[in-house]
């Protein structure tokens, strides 16, 4: 960075542009990953899976594989039962539909008795190599009895399906309702007007540049310590020492380095994680795990996988009377807390978006079949409930002839009901969804469609114009983070924060408030993320990472400015009051007379000035956008190609526009695929993933945004929620992408005269299924 920070450091602080800090020591090859620890003495650890979607375990014969040179240790999920390892908890809080307690078999760091999905750990090899782990691995003997097996939704609920868990013979985990099903009824019932949609949320997979990781070691003071890749270190800290070990949370240690990459999917402990960990408490022994991507697609966490009935009422003017919503949520073989929670309670709270919607009546169930777990993936349940209410809205429009901006004009909640209570009782701080839309729609050129439209014509391709007027929800409901602030006598202001970096650029943004609150050049500035013995917090998950964490850094680097002032005020003999600090120095007003910053820490016991602050913010942020996207297909091929894209984004106060870009574009592009492509599929007969490698698996690359594509933000409505009145920015382009490709696909169909197929468009909208759909 060049020198004249040390004239304008206020160059970089809140609202400029600043290229990340993180970034230089990545390019440099420097960057610190869980695999690029080795500690002397480190193991390699292998796991033994399952080829089967559901079997019983007859026998493990670890005899041979024992055996093998630099061989370890072998284990089984009967010798980590007979250890007394736990398994991993889920949430206790959910019921199922009976009153009776959730409902999911036990969810092991080895399978232990019976496998439940492809791909599930069932002996552990630890070797001094990584080749003889995998060599021994292959030496494991495992006997099996197959059980049947479902992997399908429909089929899992459907009588006579296979069974997962003894203690829920429908398959169903728990079970919510929401809102007055009379009103609803009343309300359908009177309606002029019922559009209904059977909306599917096709299971997706999140594909982090960076596999999941693990290093685990007893270090010198005897503690249990682990190297993650996590977004959630305390959370795993937590889990593992009190759940599954038993040995208390003050014997162990998790800390976080760089990580590439989380989308949501690294924020619990997952069984290869807890299995690693004992392995290298019993062995006292550093033991190393780095998954391969196959076993990325097999065993961590997928997202998405909903399939919802869903009806709206509305009067013979077009406002909405209700809404009505029919959901299976499918889980996966062990219903996890965050899987529960993203269909349970994160999507309805959002489910009835930017619209004023009197009446609601939600049933979601979380149905177990033999897949992988569902859990947390960019957006997390945001994304399902938005893309139903927004291709509800399109449907609307096509079937009451009400053009489709008109609609959602005349349903907007409107700036003058703020503070808005939704259906759900969750509460809007801000909002000016009607200036948002209107701002969006002149960004995406809406009004010139029809000159591109003929274009497109001409050259023989449908062309369609999608629209998603959109809210999201942040902050995970955890409004409370710690921060450290010390400043230190050889001119650094050292911060710590729970929240953790995963390419997002948080350092850099963290690194600017303080550079707000000190006016010191940001090079004095060192942000250090990710150990639990530093802090604990909730970590980064919700887009709470700037809207929490920055907000308790903004607070707590102004207390220790103050104490600092108070300090200055002692060695200058002067009044608080009196002083005046600028670019790190405090002068006596009106003389010469001051003292820098770093030279009054250097005067204080210890050599620094330092600040342990905890703060909440008071409430959840709302941010939300409009979203045009326009879209061309090749009636010969079915192929569609996103050929115009533009977003409009109310996030509040920007502290770094280029990162929030950033953020909303990459965003953007992950709903694109599974707008157009991706899809986890398992075969309904085998059980197998039957996409389980980036040869099968269409993740989405640079070319699906080849094309005019603009991403703005609209900073005129900060969140009253937070001192920074910044919102969260990280899920938000996800949300607004794929409903609004979509609508752009169903839009493209029904100019074409196949209404039918617009009503009925299922993601991933591949070439082929477009095709048959123009075909059909």
């Amino acid at each position: 960075m060049s020198t004249e920070t040390l004239d304008n450091p206020n160059k970089f602080g809140s609202g400029r542009s600043v290229k990340r800090i993180e970034d230089e020591g990545l390019l440099k090859g420097l960057g610190q990953f869980t695999d690029d620890l080795a500690p002397a003495g480190e193991l390699r650890a292998v796991f033994v899976r399952s080829p089967y979607p559901h079997a019983r375990i007859v026998s493990v014969d670890t005899g041979n594989a024992a055996g093998m040179p630099g061989v370890a240790k072998v284990v089984t999920g009967a010798e980590l039962v007979q250890a007394g390892v736990k398994p991993i908890p889920t949430n206790p809080a959910f019921k199922r539909g009976d009153g009776s307690p959730v409902a999911t078999a036990p969810r092991r760091a080895l399978a232990h008795e019976r496998v439940r999905y492809v791909g599930e750990p069932v002996a552990l090899v630890v070797a001094q190599t990584l080749q003889q782990a995998r060599d021994a691995a292959e030496a494991v003997s495992v006997e099996y009895e197959e059980l049947p097996h479902v992997v399908e939704l429909q089929a899992a609920v459907s009588p006579g399906a296979a069974v997962l868990c003894d203690a829920a013979p429908d398959n169903i985990a728990a079970e919510m309702r929401y809102g007055d099903a009379k009103a609803s009824d009343q309300a359908f019932a009177r309606a002029a007007h019922v559009v209904s949609l059977t909306v599917v949320n096709q299971r997706v997979a999140a594909v982090s540049i960076e596999p999941r990781s693990v290093l685990a070691w007893v270090a010198e003071d005897g503690r249990l310590t682990l190297r993650m890749s996590s977004q959630m270190p305390s959370g795993v800290r937590n889990s593992l020492a009190n759940d599954i070990l038993g040995i208390g949370a003050e014997k162990v240690r998790v800390t976080v380095g760089d990580v590439g990459g989380g989308f949501g999917m690294k924020t619990g402990i997952y069984p290869e994680d807890a299995a690693a960990a004992w392995a290298a408490w019993t062995l006292k022994k550093p033991v190393k795990w780095v998954a391969d991507r196959s076993e990325e697609f097999l065993s961590s966490f997928h997202g998405r996988d909903q399939r919802a009935d869903a009806e709206l009422a509305l009067d013979a003017g077009g406002r909405i009377l209700a809404l009505r919503l029919r959901t299976l949520a499918n889980v996966g073989a062990y219903a996890t807390a965050t899987g529960m929670v993203i269909p349970m309670v994160v999507g309805p709270w959002v489910q009835t978006s930017v619209y004023d919607v009197p009446a609601i009546d939600f049933h979601i169930r979380c149905v177990m079949t033999n897949t992988a777990s569902t859990a947390a993936y960019r957006g997390a349940g945001r994304p399902e409930a938005i893309f139903i209410m927004e291709r509800l809205m399109d449907e609307a429009a096509r079937q009451t002839g009400i053009d489709r901006v008109e609609l959602r004009r005349r349903n907007f909640v409107r700036p003058q009901q703020m503070p808005y209570k939704n259906a759900m009782g969750q509460v809007y701080d801000v909002g000016e969804f009607e200036k948002i839309m209107d701002e969006g729609l002149a960004l995406g050129d809406w009004s010139g469609f029809e000159k591109r439209h003929a274009q497109s014509k001409a050259k023989g391709k449908l062309r369609g114009l999608g629209l998603s007027t959109f809210l999201e929800w942040t902050s995970g409901n955890v409004f409370e983070e710690r921060v450290t602030v010390d400043v230190k006598a050889d001119g650094v202001i050292e911060v710590f924060s729970a929240v953790n970096q995963m390419g997002q650029g948080i350092a850099t943004t963290l690194a600017q408030l303080v550079v707000d609150v000190f006016g010191v050049p940001i090079e004095k500035v060192r942000v250090v993320l990710g150990d639990t013995d530093r802090g604990d917090g909730f970590g980064s998950a919700g887009s709470r990472s700037l809207f929490t964490g920055g907000s308790a850094l903004h607070l707590g680097a102004e207390k220790t400015l103050d104490t600092a002032r108070g300090l200055a005020a002692k060695s200058l003999e002067a009044s608080p009051a009196d002083l005046e600090y600028s670019a790190g120095r405090f002068v006596v007003k009106g003389t010469d007379v001051g003292v820098g910053l770093f030279e009054l820490a250097a005067k204080q016991p210890g050599q620094h000035i330092f600040t342990d602050h905890t703060s909440a913010v008071a409430g959840p942020s709302w941010p939300n956008g409009c979203h045009v996207s326009e879209v061309e297909i090749d009636p010969q091929t079915g192929e569609v190609q996103v050929v115009k894209y533009a977003g409009l984004n109310d996030v509040g106060r920007v502290v770094n526009p280029m990162i929030v870009r950033g953020q909303l574009e990459g965003g953007a592009v992950q709903g694109i695929g599974q707008a157009l492509m991706e899809y986890m599929a398992y075969d309904r007969e085998s059980g197998q993933p039957v996409t389980g490698s980036l040869m099968d698996y269409a993740a989405p690359r640079a070319d699906v945004v080849a094309c005019e594509f603009v991403m703005e933000m609209n900073q005129t409505v900060p969140c009253k929620n937070n001192p920074l009145g910044v919102k969260g920015v990280g899920e938000l382009g996800t949300i607004g992408a794929a409903p609004s490709v979509v609508n752009a696909v169903a839009d493209a169909l029904a100019r074409a005269g196949k209404q039918d197929a617009a009503r009925g468009l299922q993601m991933p909208l591949t070439p082929a299924k477009v095709w048959g759909l123009l075909n059909g």
